[in-house]
């Protein structure tokens, strides 16, 4: 047994309760393989899960982290594929704030050609997310108009380079006017818009007379009204998260929670049909028990050979609470890491 460092808590509700420890971890069962964590990724579904708001998160204690990269340094003995020194990135089901991790074989990947432990920490659950939303979900095509909420975020720089693949046209909405010019100048959307009181007429102008044919939704609120609103017939919104129910403080303020949820927008099915469109959601979780088709949507999203992800900010590992409450603030610009060593 070896000895490692994980950032456990002893049931989910307050980040504060996050606590650096040290634990036993055994050896890898015959169809796992033992991965030394060199990076680690964070992701929206992980303050959720901190903060008790996310109906995946497992009862009790738990480790918080749904993608890393890494080495591996041992293999079960059933294992064919992977041998010692392969150097991977992986994503789990939560237990991913750790220094070593035993994980079953298929879940776990050749680092792209040329990309860092950094940047491999950043592709698999956006990746994937963007990818399965767009395509499946959206059913992407060529001139298609595509409006991304957190345009400057993980998914967001992700969704835009796909978008960019297949010929889209890419309209990016962010919160902080910071942002605007690094989307246009190094991620080349189409155009920028900042999501103000006056988010709904920006959208329009922005749009002339295009159609706005899919949104990749993620912010919930009256931006989730705007958006569906300026939807074309036929156009398709697709759920992934709700960024305004998140907190910036350790644990959800459960009066602004209530209020919001009783006030959030509502879309009647009777009106669908006259209205001809769609809202559809997705969990990632869901898709990491499908293990098949996993493998079969990351073949396709890499071989449309995108770059590597766009690194904003790297932490230490001992530095994991000021790497959380940093991308709580919503004032980040790409992937956020934490790298163990």
């Amino acid at each position: 047994m070896l000895q490692r460092q994980v950032y456990r808590m002893p049931k989910a509700g307050s980040i504060k309760n996050l606590q650096f420890q040290t634990e036993l971890l055994g050896d890898p069962e015959a169809d796992e393989v033992c991965v030394q964590v060199k990076t680690i990724g964070l992701n929206f579904a992980d303050i959720f899960a901190m903060q008790g708001l996310y109906s995946a998160t497992p009862q009790g204690s738990l480790i918080p982290g749904l993608e890393f990269s890494g080495e591996i340094i041992a293999v079960g003995t059933t294992v064919k594929e992977w041998k010692i020194g392969d150097k991977v990135m992986g994503a789990t089901k939560f237990g991913g704030y750790v220094s070593h991790i035993n994980i079953h074989h298929r879940y776990v990947l050749p680092l792209p050609k040329n990309w860092s432990f950094e940047e491999v920490a950043g592709f698999l659950v956006q990746g994937l997310t963007a990818y399965y939303a767009l395509t499946t979900l959206g059913n992407l095509q060529k001139r298609m108009t595509v409006l991304i909420h957190s345009a400057a975020g993980g998914v967001g720089i992700m969704a835009n380079r796909i978008c960019k693949k297949f010929g889209a046209y890419t309209i990016g909405s962010v919160g902080n006017a910071k942002k605007v010019d690094f989307l246009r100048k190094e991620e080349a959307y189409d155009d920028v818009i900042i999501r103000d009181g006056d988010f709904y007429a920006k959208l329009l102008h922005a749009l002339g007379d295009r159609r706005l044919h899919l949104v990749m939704e993620c912010i919930g609120g009256k931006i989730f009204k705007q958006s569906w609103k300026a939807m074309a017939p036929m156009g398709r919104m697709i759920a992934y998260g709700s960024a305004s129910f998140t907190s910036h403080g350790n644990k959800p303020d459960y009066s602004r929670l209530i209020w919001k949820y009783l006030t959030r927008p509502k879309i009647d099915p009777l009106r669908l049909p006259t209205e001809n469109k769609s809202l559809m959601g997705f969990n990632l979780i869901y898709l990491y028990e499908q293990t098949d088709m996993m493998h079969n949507m990351l073949n396709k999203l890499q071989s449309l050979e995108l770059k590597a992800q766009h690194i904003g900010h790297v932490f230490p590992f001992e530095e994991m609470h000021n790497a959380i409450h940093l991308f709580q603030k919503g004032e980040t610009v790409g992937k956020v890491v934490v790298k163990v060593e």
